[in-house]
């Protein structure tokens, strides 16, 4: 069994050192392993800090991106060059203890795909604990997994959970309702958070927003992504029978009540627009099949092969 762990790096000169000293104590019972730094890019000296770790300790690996590409983009190219069986993620500020990756291990062999930390005692200002709690019960309500935290940045999983999931934008956030869509096994456990003692915290007021409209996305990919005909399908054929309908009502007016059509003419464009957009909405629908169709097979849906 190998351990790879992933962190994100973005200006986390003062933390490096110390944080790579506390999980080389904790991994050495978990040989072979795997640190992944993702350089996010960082303009403080924390590329220097890593090269010259790595120099020293061969299961360093940094991976750089030319600019600051944000968490999602770190944590995917991460999955995508990771090479543990398990693979642990946390953040580089010291806020997460490593000290609790054996604990996530424990629980992840209890039968579970992902394990996902509970910063139930968190040690962030008040600011950032409102909001989180209001964002995690939204996420709960409409995703249906059930867990307290879907942002802890300590979790692990299986290779087979990092291998199949598609983060990007916004989507870091809700990497737990991702795996629970597919059918993965996902839980949480309580975990230690720490109070920040280096740098300053990246995600600003607007973060709030942006997870709203992350939500959205995913529950609508989810649902509509084999099927957009469904969605885009039923609101066009109800379109087109309200416009119809307009139709009819004018048609009644001019030949059953006598009134001329120009009495009735933005009543009858009316009706025209809306047949129109109805089946705009259709052929929507129709185009969002063939590209459906022709990304069936990108997606892996085998979880194993047993052979007799």
């Amino acid at each position: 069994m190998k351990i790879s762990v992933i962190i994100p790096v973005f200006n986390e000169v003062d933390s490096i050192q110390e944080l790579y000293e506390e999980l080389k104590r904790v991994l050495l019972a978990y040989k072979p392993y795997e640190i992944l730094f993702i350089d996010d890019g960082s303009t403080d000296g924390s590329v220097d800090i890593i090269n010259r770790l790595s120099q020293s300790d061969p299961s360093i690996n940094l991976i750089k991106f030319y600019r600051n590409y944000g968490k999602a983009a770190a944590l995917a190219e991460g999955f995508k060059y990771a090479n543990g069986d398990y693979i642990v993620t946390m953040d580089a500020d010291m806020q997460d203890d490593p000290v609790e990756i054996p604990n996530l291990i424990l629980k992840l062999e209890e039968g579970f795909d992902l394990v996902s930390g509970w910063k139930k005692d968190r040690k962030d200002p008040i600011s950032k604990r409102v909001p989180s709690k209001l964002f995690n019960l939204v996420t709960r309500l409409f995703t249906g997994v059930q867990i307290h935290d879907f942002n802890c940045g300590l979790k692990i999983y299986k290779k087979s959970v990092v291998k199949t999931l598609e983060i990007y934008g916004g989507r870091h956030r809700y990497i737990p309702a991702l795996a629970g869509q597919k059918k993965f096994k996902v839980t949480e456990i309580v975990v230690h958070h720490r109070p920040r003692i280096y740098g300053i915290t990246k995600y600003g007021g607007s973060r709030l927003f942006h997870g709203l409209f992350d939500l959205i996305s995913i529950l609508f990919l989810s649902k509509y992504t084999q099927s957009p005909l469904y969605f885009f399908g039923q609101i066009g054929f109800f379109t087109f029978l309200s416009g119809l309908g307009i139709e009819f009502y004018v048609l009644y007016l001019k030949y059953g009540m006598g009134e001329p059509f120009a009495k009735h003419m933005a009543l009858l464009m009316l009706g025209i627009l809306i047949i129109v957009i109805g089946i705009q909405f259709f052929s929507i629908g129709l185009v969002g099949e063939m590209i459906a169709n022709s990304n069936q097979d990108k997606e892996s849906r085998v979880k194993g092969i047993l052979k007799s």
